[in-house]
C-alpha cells in the first residue's frame, strides 16, 4: 500500500468517525426535545403499576448533581410507595383546578409513588423555588425516560401533610410529585385568544394549549 492510499484511508476513518459524533450528538439532542416534550403533567395511572423504592430513590440521587442557588442545597426529599402511606398522602391533596367537576383520579388511577419535596428552613433562600423547579424537572425527566410520569403538585394541605410523613419542624414542605405509569392521553394545543386553561374532551383526552413560539420570543 503506497502513502497515498494510507492518506486517503486516513482522511476517510477521520471523516467516518466526525460522522459518528456529529450522529450521537443529534440523537441525544434529539432525545432531550422527546423527553421534554413527552413530560406532561399525568393525572390518572395504572394502579397496577408499582414504582418501586430503588427507582424513587435513584430519581432523588439525580438532584444531588443539579445546580442550586448559593450552593445551599436545602431540598428534601420524603418518597413512598406504600399503599397505604400513598392513600394518605392522597387526601391532602387537589387535583386539576380547571377541571371543576373532576374530583382526582378514581381508586384503580391513583399514583403508586410520591415523592414530597421538602426544604431546610435555615438553608432555603429567596431562589430556593428555582431550585425546587431544576429538581423537580429532573425527576420528571428521568420518570419519562423510565415509561414513567407525573404530576407537580403545589395546591395541598401542607400541614397535615407533615403530621402525615412525620416531618421535622426544621423543615417545610415546597410540593409534592405524584409519580406512576400514565394511562392518559395528553396533547398540545395551539392556544388561541389567549386562554390557557387545560381541557378534557368526551374522550377524557387532556388539551394542553401553549403559546406559539412567535408569542414568546422577544426578537426572532
Amino acid at each position: 500500500m503506497n502513502l497515498r492510499n494510507e492518506f486517503f484511508i486516513l482522511i476517510f476513518c477521520f471523516l467516518r468517525r466526525k460522522a459518528e459524533l456529529c450522529a450521537e450528538k443529534y440523537s441525544i439532542i434529539m432525545n432531550i426535545e422527546s423527553l421534554i416534550k413527552q413530560n406532561r403533567s399525568y393525572r390518572r395511572f395504572d394502579g397496577r403499576h408499582p414504582v418501586e423504592k430503588n427507582v424513587l430513590t435513584a430519581l432523588v440521587e439525580l438532584t444531588r448533581f443539579v445546580p442550586s442557588a448559593r450552593n445551599a442545597q436545602s431540598l428534601r426529599y420524603f418518597i413512598t410507595n406504600e399503599p397505604t402511606m400513598n392513600e394518605q398522602i392522597f387526601t391532602t391533596l387537589s387535583w386539576a383546578g380547571y377541571l371543576k367537576d373532576w374530583k382526582g383520579p378514581s381508586e384503580t388511577e391513583r399514583p403508586t409513588a410520591y415523592i414530597v419535596v421538602a426544604t431546610s428552613i435555615e438553608l432555603k433562600n429567596a431562589h430556593t423555588t428555582f431550585d425546587a423547579g431544576v429538581a423537580v424537572q429532573s425527576i420528571l425527566l428521568s420518570a419519562v425516560e423510565q415509561g414513567l410520569g407525573g404530576c407537580i403538585i403545589v395546591a395541598l394541605k401542607k400541614e397535615t401533610l407533615a403530621e402525615i410523613i412525620g416531618l421535622d419542624k426544621s423543615l417545610e414542605i415546597v410540593c409534592v410529585i405524584a409519580l406512576g405509569k400514565p394511562v392518559e392521553k395528553v396533547v398540545i394545543d395551539t392556544m388561541e385568544d389567549g386562554n390557557y386553561h387545560y381541557w378534557r374532551d368526551e374522550n377524557q383526552v387532556h388539551h394542553v394549549p401553549k403559546r406559539s413560539l412567535k408569542e414568546i420570543l422577544l426578537n426572532p
